[in-house]
């Protein structure tokens, strides 16, 4: 482990500076996210290089469709979460400890370049309270030309983010209601946090947004069409991906209904010209076609991808901006 940073000592406790929730740590106790602990009145980061899962994945598993599609990427994941969303899919990782290796950034360049991937996805759980081993990995890999790539639930403090965009090169964004109290209340976030997040990465990274449709959550036309207005006023080309949810964790509804996530999506597509969905088998929804022309740029089959008409980002037939990264 190592000293945590963006923290201040309050004499009898410590108060974390990382993320919105600014925890304050007695001596001897962790912060909600179980990476930091107050030692004698330091902040450590005990979870550094700490790794709970390593994998090669297909990058359209983050999901990001329009970054380097059809590549390889490493994914790997700290124990902890900053949040404590009922109905988290990994929650295994996230709201219990599971046995962990340690992996230097040196042995983690090693990885990527052993397996030739394009980098390191961060990804699983919350990769916002790995946030020193994410800057000491992160700079290591892109001296040597690989690729940062960031799943998160967006909840950070500004200047850490500042710091982070320097390195990472995408993120997807899991941008979970509209409602700030049921951010707060249900989720344990804040809004206003997660939106600061997705407005300042757009303008320095690319971003794709997700958002799981949860039933009797966030599903009713109102908020669907609240967040996709939303997310049309930065960019009617921004990426959103919508996710079916199925019964994980605390929750015990029914898996999201099909006809809810057609309606979202026809809802979705009146403005954003790239929606795609996902934990769900439908005949579209997977495909990139150029909103200009109608052109198939590209093709997805069950993480099987095929670049047929993407030049420089364009659209090979008629010149369009695909917002995409090759």
């Amino acid at each position: 482990m190592i000293e945590a940073r963006y923290y201040q000592n309050l004499g009898d406790s410590v108060e974390c500076l990382l993320c919105p929730h600014h925890c304050r740590i007695a001596s001897g106790k962790v912060g909600l996210c179980r990476g930091r602990k107050n030692e004698k009145g330091k902040l450590w980061a005990i979870n550094y290089g700490r790794t709970v899962s390593v994998a090669v994945d297909p990058i359209e598993k983050k999901p990001l469709y329009h970054f380097y599609p059809g590549s390889p990427i490493l994914s790997i994941a700290p124990n902890g979460c900053n949040m404590r969303c009922p109905f988290c899919q990994n929650w295994q990782i996230s709201q219990r400890s599971a046995p962990t290796e340690y992996i230097s950034p040196e042995n983690l360049l090693a990885l990527v370049q052993d397996y030739n991937l394009i980098g390191v996805s961060y990804t699983y759980t919350e990769p916002m309270i790995w946030f020193e081993y994410i800057m000491d990995a992160g700079k290591l890999l892109k001296e040597h030309g690989f690729k940062n790539v960031l799943v998160t639930n967006g909840m950070v403090e500004i200047e850490p983010l500042r710091e982070l965009l320097k390195i990472v090169d995408a993120m997807n964004i899991d941008l979970k209601t509209m409602n700030g109290v049921k951010y707060r209340k249900v989720l344990g976030g804040d809004l206003d946090a997660v939106k600061r997040t997705i407005e300042l990465a757009i303008s320095h990274c690319h971003c794709e947004i997700t958002h799981l449709i949860v039933t009797g959550f966030n599903d009713s036309v109102a908020e669907i069409t609240h967040l996709v207005d939303y997310l049309a006023s930065l960019s009617p080309k921004l990426v959103l991906h919508l996710s079916r949810y199925f019964p994980h964790y605390q929750y015990r509804r029914e898996p999201t209904p099909t006809a809810t996530i057609e309606r979202a999506y026809q809802i979705a597509r009146r403005k954003l010209s790239f929606v795609y969905l996902g934990n769900i088998i439908t005949e579209h929804g997977n495909d990139t076609i150029c909103p200009s022309c109608g052109n198939k740029v590209i093709t997805r089959s069950f993480y099987h991808t095929k670049v047929v008409g993407v030049s420089q980002g364009k659209c090979s037939r008629c010149g369009e901006d695909l917002n995409i990264v090759i």
